[in-house]
């Protein structure tokens, strides 16, 4: 595109967000940073004073998300690319943890993700164009233990977002489901949520951290080049694994579910529906 886009990111301020807010600064658009904390966006705007503005927003508040996303789209006439990723981890068993750790994490997940696409959508159907681009995960094909609840909303995210491709579509907005691996971010850290441990769990919780190891994924900014040609394209697919490792695994655990219902085929025959 020969034209500067301009990007609303929600948790811009710190990893996979923080990325793409600078390569997009770096393709020379404009972007409109949103989160919760805005000091780690100091550098950013001081270098580019003219084309990043700062707003500051928790997803979870509904309104505000409205008020905001009113403020993005004039603050620079328009939207052209909506990044929907602000995102919390709940780390713990089904049985460990609480509802009002439950609600939080589908309140950030999935709830604050849908008040950003409701805000936003008005203004890119009045323009005919826009990309929403909804950052889920590469396991929202299956959930895994002790992170079942981050699973579950990240894949009520990718269902949601899939029916919304399909009524935005005629408007001439874009949805793209955005699945990264496990990158070098804060959210297993600072962005986590552990829940009070039962011993029962213990030998399972040993046996986790040694699957997963200590690596803590690649940094950021190795997935920003991917999202920014993804934003180039003009008929962009519907959902896009980011991340080598992560598109083999969700490969293998594609094969594995097909080799599932296939083993059960006899069973589902036998009901007519």
């Amino acid at each position: 595109m020969t034209t500067a886009r301009v990007w609303f990111i929600t948790g811009a301020s710190r990893g996979l967000g923080r990325a793409f807010a600078e390569a997009a600064l770096a393709a020379g658009d404009r972007v409109v940073a949103a989160a919760r904390d805005l000091t780690p966006l100091d550098d950013l705007a001081a270098d580019h004073p003219a084309r990043l503005a700062r707003l500051t927003l928790d997803v979870r508040d509904r309104a505000a998300v409205g008020t905001v996303v009113d403020r993005a789209a004039a603050t620079f006439g328009r939207l052209d690319v909506v990044v929907n990723n602000a995102g919390a981890m709940l780390l713990g068993m089904v049985e460990e943890a609480t509802e009002e750790q439950i609600r939080a994490q589908f309140d950030v997940n999935l709830f604050g993700a849908v008040w950003v696409a409701q805000a936003a959508v008005p203004h890119l159907r009045r323009q005919g164009s826009g990309h929403i681009l909804q950052v889920t995960t590469m396991g929202t094909g299956g959930g895994v233990a002790s992170a079942g609840f981050y699973a579950a909303s990240k894949s009520a995210l990718d269902s949601l977002s899939q029916a919304l491709a399909m009524e935005v579509a005629p408007f001439g907005v874009k949805v793209t489901i955005v699945q990264p691996g496990g990158y070098g971010t804060d959210l297993f850290t600072r962005g986590t949520t552990v829940t009070p441990p039962l011993p029962e769990y213990e030998p399972l919780r040993v046996r986790l951290a040694e699957m997963w190891g200590e690596d803590a994924g690649p940094d950021p900014s190795t997935a920003a080049p991917v999202v920014m040609e993804l934003a180039d394209l003009d008929e962009p697919p519907l959902r896009l694994i980011v991340g080598a490792a992560s598109y083999d695994m969700v490969q293998q655990m594609d094969r594995a579910r097909t080799e599932e219902y296939r083993a059960w085929e006899q069973l589902s025959r036998k009901a007519p529906g």
